[in-house]
């Protein structure tokens, strides 16, 4: 192989390359597209690793970093404190117009709660969501934010809300 010949075909492997991986994951969405969407039938989430997890029948689905309340040491107290509550709760329901683009709403306050805050003399606080993520992506990516909520970013949301149904169970550990 001359000089040129070899400069001619060493140009042409960025875009070979490319086309390659445009073949390679067109290919894989057009399989994705045929397989049947697999539902989670729990959640959990780590708070202290800022990960949450989808899974059916105790397999792991996908796993996600999260954001949670300002606070977010601790079990949730009291409106208002940005905690995050720990323990076993569901999901009660799905809001597509979500403030934070699209939610998924969590059972707390349980009775527990309830009865912990009716001890304190406080109110347990309530609309506790695993949402999407704020317009300032760098806040998401470096802090957490939320009053209490289990936030991810956007196009997390939009997974997150069509793999989990209402029901499903969701486990938060510190």
């Amino acid at each position: 192989m001359t000089n040129t010949s070899r400069r001619n075909f060493l140009v042409k492997i960025p875009g070979i390359a490319i086309a390659a991986a445009f073949l390679f994951f067109s290919i894989g969405k057009k399989a994705e597209a045929t397989q049947p969407m697999t539902r989670a039938n729990m959640v959990i989430v780590w708070k202290s690793k800022r990960r949450m997890a989808l899974f059916s029948n105790k397999r792991l689905l996908k796993s996600y970093r999260i954001r949670l309340g300002f606070n977010p040491v601790g079990h949730k107290q009291h409106e208002g404190d940005g905690k995050t509550p720990e323990g076993r709760y569901f999901v009660t329901h799905h809001n597509p117009k979500s403030s934070y683009h699209m939610s998924l709403g969590i059972s707390y306050p349980n009775k527990e709660d309830i009865k912990n805050a009716k001890n304190r003399k406080q109110p347990p606080g309530k609309d506790i969501f695993i949402h999407g993520g704020p317009t300032n992506i760098f806040l998401h990516l470096f802090k957490d934010w939320t009053n209490g909520c289990i936030a991810v970013l956007d196009h997390e949301i939009e997974e997150i809300y069509k793999l989990v149904p209402d029901g499903t169970v969701v486990y938060i550990y510190a």
